[in-house]
């Protein structure tokens, strides 16, 4: 892929993520109207997409309820400011396993291991225009933690999301999910040209330097779309290389928590500061109607 600017640029903005960050911040959403609503003032500062996880409302934790799900979209989609939908798929594909010297039995309480159909559920009832598919299987962070997601699961799922008539965001979190991610194009089980989200930095994918990110860049196809991000202080700096590289930008208390050191962000506050820099760079940033036409994406409401 040559490297050239991108002057047509779209953010997204990863509103919360599944991660312990719900007692780091008072920003960090946890109920729907909260997520729904920081997802609204997000598009508002200028997010063209909003990429949502669900929490418990009351503890904070990661949840996968249907009913979470569907009120979070039920209020993105009647507000009056327009936004792509872009639900995470990627909740059930965790495995804690016992310890280094017993693996074996797992840590049930920590692990959540559901089948493809399963972790589909919510998609099928929402019906957001993109949900993210995590290309691969990785360690992901914590000593006896494993993303899982195998090839037959992501293949089943990836004809789910095709069917449906849902975009698959790929999360690609280093080299080999990137050549997953073009098997499964090339088979068909994805439809061309892709969708890409790099994501940088993740303790332990693909690191953050430039050059392991040039490297993820340049294995992208050239029809195919992406953007990248990465986490904490290299936020906004991947702001600046995403576009430079030809890509589009995430910014997003998924990822991060902080607008500048000590001082706690909120989502809108992460895009504003994001539009300044893709505006500085001399780019333009276009609006969801844009990011439809480009992406191929159907908005639609629940059934």
């Amino acid at each position: 892929m040559p490297l050239a600017m991108n002057r047509n640029v779209f953010i997204t903005c990863a509103v919360t993520g599944s991660g312990g960050t719900q007692d780091k911040s008072p920003h960090v959403p946890r109920s729907p109207k909260e997520i729904a609503n920081s997802a609204i003032d997000a598009a508002r500062a200028g997010a063209a997409v909003v990429h949502c996880h669900v929490r418990d409302p009351e503890t904070g934790s990661p949840s996968r309820r249907l009913d979470l799900y569907r009120e979070v979209t039920d209020r993105i989609r009647s507000a009056d400011v327009d936004v792509v939908l872009n639900l995470t798929a990627g909740m059930g594909g965790d495995i804690v396993f016992g310890s280094a010297e017993a693996p074996f039995p797992l840590n049930e309480a920590a692990t959540d291991m559901i089948g493809a159909s399963e972790r589909m559920a919510h998609i099928r009832e929402c019906l957001p225009e993109i949900c993210t598919l995590d290309c691969g299987t990785m360690n992901f962070a914590e000593a006896d933690y494993v993303m899982t997601n195998t090839p037959g699961m992501l293949r089943a799922m990836g004809k789910m999301m095709t069917d449906l008539g849902v975009k698959p965001e790929i999360e690609a979190f280093d080299t080999g999910h990137l050549w997953f991610a073009k098997q499964l194009v090339s088979e068909g089980t994805l439809a061309a040209p892709a969708l890409v989200q790099l994501c940088m930095g993740v303790p332990w994918g693909a690191p953050n330097d430039l050059n392991t990110f040039m490297a993820m860049v340049n294995a992208i196809p050239e029809d195919w779309d992406w953007s990248a991000f990465s986490l904490g202080r290299d936020q906004m700096p991947y702001v600046a290389a995403s576009v430079l590289a030809g890509g589009n930008v995430r910014v997003g208390l998924e990822d991060n928590l902080f607008l500048e050191k000590g001082v706690l962000a909120t989502n809108a506050q992460l895009v504003e500061k994001a539009v300044g820099v893709v505006e500085g760079l001399g780019a333009k940033l276009i609006g969801p109607d844009d990011v439809r036409a480009r992406l191929g994406l159907t908005k639609r409401a629940p059934k």
